[in-house]
């Protein structure tokens, strides 16, 4: 992951690009090509995306995620509406009001659950007594998953079911952020389509970034209709990039021949090593067990300090020494051992 003793665990962010993505966005950049997604990989994407997800659906590259996640939430909920949420998922936490800007004025409304999954039986309740006073209230639109948590948890198939059912009982859109899709999938150890359209997932952020693309995401609609003017909100929301095969190329070489699954699978199985060894130290208390690629660990808080000190990169979590390791897909046994030694030196001689 890096070229010196210390790794960046603080976000899957700080990887660079997987080999297949960097050959085909420099195929991409050796011709010319038509703009604003009418070219061969923009049409090579679709085609790769109905193979993996084993149906007819309809796919929008964007540039980021913060754009899938709210142009896709504007598609499904008015501006009157509200969408459920946990109030850990990114559209509550990482979009800066993206998804309040695009939906035209929408409210989130957060629905809790352990790990970081919305509690079905929380969800219905929200729903069922949203509207006291009727129009005076805010109707609910939509629910939006985020898979994987960011507690690095995994909605299973039934718990995705409950919630879908839920969604359609009550005529609502469900949107799963897939920002990590790829590492939920690996760790499911399903097919895409078992994970979305066959659980009642309306729309998809298809997430690659995180998982070893430069800069792209799709938004995947399931449903035609909801898909309707999606290239209108795309445009006016500023992600109808001219050269779209650049983005396009991202996904293209992120698909081809099962190189996302791979890098997942690589960022899951490094996460369970360095779950594992943290586990044997005095000191060290894993939060829960990982369940893809992100790792919650309680440490004493002058071990913090001197693991920053050494250059590992981590995010603290509160005040009480629990800090989030994400492991990318870039990984070596070689990184998790390093900062597995560094702690056990750390915790060794500040115990």
């Amino acid at each position: 992951m890096t070229e010196t003793s210390t790794a960046n665990f603080a976000s899957d962010n700080v990887a660079g690009a997987l080999p297949e993505v960097v050959a085909a966005v420099t195929e991409a950049a050796s011709v010319g090509a038509m703009p604003y997604g009418s070219d061969p990989w923009t049409e090579r994407v679709s085609v790769r995306l109905r193979e993996v997800f084993e149906c007819n659906l309809w796919a929008f590259p964007v540039a980021t995620g913060t754009a899938a996640n709210a142009l896709a939430l504007s598609a499904i909920c008015p501006p009157f509406g509200t969408v459920l949420c946990h109030p850990m998922s990114h559209a509550n936490t990482d979009e800066c009001g993206a998804p309040e800007f695009y939906t035209g004025g929408a409210k989130l409304q957060l629905v809790g659950g352990p790990d970081g999954r919305i509690d079905p039986a929380a969800l219905d309740q929200a729903i069922v007594t949203a509207r006291p006073h009727g129009v005076h209230n805010m109707p609910p639109a939509a629910i939006t998953i985020t898979q994987e948590s960011e507690a690095g948890t995994v909605y299973s198939a039934d718990h995705v079911d409950a919630i879908a059912s839920i969604a359609k009982a009550h005529g609502l859109a469900l949107h799963m952020d897939g920002a990590r899709f790829a590492n939920a999938l690996a760790a499911l150890d399903v097919t895409a389509a078992e994970a979305t359209w066959r659980r009642g997932i309306d729309v998809l952020s298809f997430g690659a970034t995180k998982g070893g693309a430069m800069a792209a995401e799709a938004v995947i609609f399931f449903r035609k209709e909801l898909a309707a003017a999606f290239g209108e909100r795309r445009k006016r929301g500023g992600h109808l990039v001219s050269k779209m095969r650049f983005v396009s190329a991202q996904l293209d070489g992120y698909l081809a021949d099962d190189a996302w699954l791979r890098a997942a699978r690589a960022a899951n199985a490094g996460a369970a090593r360095l779950a594992t060894e943290l586990a044997g130290i005095k000191g060290a208390a894993l939060v829960r067990p990982p369940e893809a690629n992100i790792v919650f660990v309680q440490l004493p808080l002058p071990v913090l300090d001197a693991l920053e000190v050494d250059g590992f990169g981590f995010y603290r979590v509160g005040g009480d020494g629990t800090i989030r390791l994400v492991v990318p897909w870039s990984v070596t046994d070689v990184d998790v051992d390093a900062l597995v030694s560094a702690i056990r030196g750390h915790v060794s001689t500040t115990a």
